[in-house]
């Protein structure tokens, strides 16, 4: 089974594992994801202005060049999926933006320099955005991964962190409840993994405030790590790229901020999934961790 799959700039550059665990996962369970042949960045953000198309253009394109390829479009960044959804969303529901933005992909020339064959059909909304964790319950099924799974991550305490990304605004969303999830605890559990419920996993991270204020940053992410903490994780699993670096590279800050810190590691969920499949090291890379979670793995005998 292909379903399109949408990378985004940060899985090509700084989230490579991430990127390549999915993928290596993804064939494990019988998902081939078919890059876009063409795609740019999306955006990182979704506009709060509402009178431009131009500010949706970016995903648009991307939406509009995975279209040729299915019905469906796979990504996993959080960041990249509210993007891609909120501007699906715009052309399904707003005819004049929907006819502007047509203007523009009408004159794409890239496209036609990079795809000799490709012609233009107008995008109205026809893709359906799934993020990963979509994809695993929807498309492939819990019941169809727990049947992979070769080896139960039993006894490791695992911490989900949702961030605020996948599931607001809730009502363009529509990912899950936006203060009760449980579409990525109940992957967890396929897994075999002790899920521990933590009263921040929908909070922010802080977010892209790293780069203007990086200690609002840190008191943001130091908040979830904390919580987690204390409800005695093992391991914090994220799905945003952004997300993992501000969790797992300011706990140095964090330990000297806060008495009787303990360092907890922060994994994406495809690095788990890939463990509980029986995939290789070389397939879920944990050498980019600044908590390096090896050791955690090796006391519950998981690697």
């Amino acid at each position: 089974m292909k379903i399109p799959y949408y990378p985004g700039c940060t899985l090509h550059e700084r989230a490579r594992d991430f990127d390549v665990s999915a993928k290596e996962c993804a064939k494990a369970l019988g998902v081939e994801l078919e890059e876009l042949p063409i795609w740019t960045c999306c955006g990182a953000v979704y506009p709060l202005v509402t009178d431009s198309v131009m500010d949706v253009l970016a995903g648009v394109r991307n939406l509009s060049y995975a279209s040729r390829l299915g019905d469906k479009v796979v990504t996993l960044c959080s960041f990249c999926y509210n993007v891609l959804k909120r501007s699906n969303n715009v052309m399904r529901s707003d005819l004049d933006k929907r006819e502007k933005a047509n203007l523009f992909l009408r004159a794409d020339t890239e496209a036609r320099e990079k795809v000799p064959s490709y012609t233009h059909e107008d995008y109205e909304g026809q893709v359906e955005v799934l993020h990963y964790i979509e994809m695993l319950r929807d498309v492939v099924g819990y019941e169809n991964v727990a049947k992979a799974v070769t080896k139960k991550l039993e006894g490791l305490k695992v911490a989900p962190y949702y961030g605020c990304m996948l599931l607001r605004p809730a009502k363009e969303m529509k990912f899950d409840d936006p203060e009760q999830p449980t579409i990525f605890d109940e992957l967890l559990d396929t897994l075999g993994c002790d899920v521990v419920d933590f009263p921040m996993k929908t909070e922010c991270c802080g977010g892209f405030q790293v780069v203007n204020d990086e200690d609002l940053a840190v008191s943001c992410s130091q908040n979830v790590v904390v919580s987690a903490i204390k409800r005695d994780a093992d391991v914090i699993v994220t799905t945003c790229p952004l997300c993992r670096y501000n969790l797992d590279r300011h706990q140095e800050k964090m330990a000297s901020a806060v008495r009787g810190f303990r360092r907890v590691p922060v994994v994406y969920f495809t690095q788990l999934l890939g463990l509980a499949l029986g995939l290789g090291e070389e397939h879920l890379d944990f050498s980019d961790n600044t908590v390096d979670p090896l050791p955690v793995l090796a006391e519950k005998s998981l690697i």
